[in-house]
């Protein structure tokens, strides 16, 4: 990632992002440049957001994938999510990007995996219309879902495959009451080798 080398206000990186062939992550006045993602990364999210269409059509809420940008005003981010649903009919008045997500969804990569799990999830805890947080490995079958309680408190579970009948395993976004296959998120994907650990 290189950032930009002089402060942007959010309407100058606005008007620059529409005309980039580069995708660009927008921090309180300075932009990083997305790095491309692997075939594993792509194809969940395509999965995931093919999925969530069937699922909210008809709805009023609105799927986004990885082109549509996260404004976070609380902290001056915006962020290109992987996968966002919106229910939010102010959604609809900026064609540009999304204030109020109900589900974000960001499928991990090694180089931004220890981001996705801190600073940003910090950053997006600032929406209050966000409901659910989800991660998505690419090197196990496993899904993590964050979801704010009625105390404001993120609570986190897991689905993992089940190793006696995997194909029936199921994951739950309880924000849009959508539950699925751990097998049809993860079709045709290929996963990642996991990092060898080194024993000292």
């Amino acid at each position: 990632m290189v950032a930009s080398p002089q402060y942007l206000t959010p309407e100058d990186y606005l008007r620059l992002e529409a005309e980039s062939l580069t995708k660009h992550e927008y921090f309180d006045g300075e932009i990083y440049a997305r790095d491309g993602a692997r075939d594993g990364h792509v194809t969940i999210a395509g999965n995931l957001a093919a999925l969530l269409r069937s699922h909210v059509r008809g709805t009023g809420c609105r799927v986004y994938i990885s082109d549509m940008k996260a404004r976070i005003e609380a902290r001056n981010r915006f962020f290109y999510p992987d996968v966002m649903v919106t229910c939010d009919l102010r959604d609809q008045e900026t064609a540009g990007y999304k204030r109020f997500p109900k589900l974000v969804v960001e499928v991990l990569s090694e180089s931004t995996e220890a981001f996705d799990r801190g600073d940003k999830f910090a950053d997006y805890q600032t929406l209050e219309s966000l409901e659910e947080y989800v991660l998505i490995n690419t090197r196990h079958q496993r899904v993590e879902c964050f979801r704010r309680n009625e105390a404001g408190l993120w609570v986190l579970q897991y689905y993992l495959p089940e190793t006696a009948v995997p194909e029936t395993a199921t994951f739950c976004l309880e924000s849009i009451g959508f539950t699925d296959t751990i097998a049809a998120l993860y079709e045709d994907v290929t996963l990642e080798p996991s990092e060898e650990v080194s024993e000292a």
